[in-house]
Parts: structure tokens; sequence; C-alpha cells
């Protein structure tokens, strides 16, 4: 076999291992980063203020439908 040629298999494995090491961290990353987003936008959400709900008279307790 050829000397040359094996080295050329040697360093494409190695670059293909290379490769697949480097997008795990990368949608590792990603993962954390769209996780940190996620709780960012709860907490903000758990900010805005409630109004209070309608519980008496016809303004806002009933909800009219058609088929």
């Amino acid at each position: 076999m050829d000397v040359a040629l094996t080295n050329a298999i040697v360093n494409t494995a190695t670059a293909m291992s290379r490769s697949e090491t480097a997008n795990a961290v990368q949608v590792h990353v990603l993962k954390k980063a769209l996780d940190s987003e996620a709780s960012a936008a709860a907490t903000l959400l758990q900010a805005l203020p409630q109004p209070p709900l309608a519980t008496s008279g016809s303004l806002g307790t009933q909800v009219n439908t058609y088929a």
C-alpha cells in the first residue's frame, strides 16, 4: 500500500472527526443560547401586569359564538 495514500486516509479521517466534534459543540452552544432566551422571555412575560378579569355584569363575562 502506498504511504501517501495511507497518510491521506488518516488525514481525512482525522479531519472528519474534528468536524463532527466542532458541529457537536456548536449545537450544544446553540441549545444553551435558546434556553437562555426562553428563560429571559418567560421572565419578561411574568413581569407584565395582569389586569383583573370581570366576574359580574354583561361586559367581559359572556362569550357569543355562532356556528
